[in-house]
């Protein structure tokens, strides 16, 4: 049995929770209090972080070592293209989401409006929600461009980048920092991977 080891509002911990969904494999979900830093599970990943996928007697972490695994394993339905090209884009864009999009608007808007306050952290800090908004302006408009122009994130199949996105997208607008008026080639993309059943995960 597949358990894995995650937090609900992680985009991290939400994009391996879509891709199991979407091939339809079963798994035993266990919320793990990464702040809490209990040793059971700093055996597990020391980095103290989720998601981790313990799986065919094999423990797995980072979200994208765990989908490239799932992936190679389990390749039906592919949630990377065929071709070579295709396939560099959906893991640009995929890393960008974990790093850019990340650092600039998730961790700074989540963090401080949810996680801070689980963790004990003290108050939010005003100015990184204000700098969390700013730059989720920037990258609305750069998927807006994105979008005009595909139909899909990295082109015409959805792939795990459409599921990073949608990761990402769903915590922001679980905590109410989207402004979903700015952009329609957006909210039309959103609406569309929200309609999968995956995404009831």
């Amino acid at each position: 049995m597949r358990r894995l080891y995650h937090l609900p509002l992680s985009p991290f911990c939400r994009k391996i929770r879509l891709v199991l969904a979407e091939k339809k494999l079963e798994v035993e979900l266990v919320e793990e209090p990464v702040w809490e830093q209990r040793l059971d599970f700093l055996k597990l990943n020391p980095a103290s972080k989720v998601p981790v996928l313990k799986t065919d007697n094999l423990i797995l972490a980072d979200s994208s070592a765990i989908f490239e695994y799932i992936e190679e394993v389990h390749p039906s339905p592919a949630l990377l293209p065929e071709i070579s090209s295709e396939r560099a884009e959906a893991r640009r864009l995929t890393a960008w989401f974990d790093d850019k999009f990340n650092n600039e608007v998730t961790a700074r808007l989540l963090y401080e409006r949810v996680y801070k306050k689980l963790a004990r952290g003290g108050q939010p800090n005003s100015s990184m929600i204000k700098s969390g908004i700013k730059g989720l302006k920037f990258h609305l408009d750069y998927l807006d461009w994105i979008l005009e122009r595909r139909r899909w994130l990295a082109g015409d199949e959805m792939t795990i980048a459409d599921f990073s996105g949608a990761a990402h997208f769903s915590t922001l607008d679980y905590i109410g920092d989207i402004d979903w008026s700015r952009s329609g080639p957006i909210r039309e993309w959103y609406e569309k991977i929200k309609s999968r059943p995956a995404f009831r995960c």
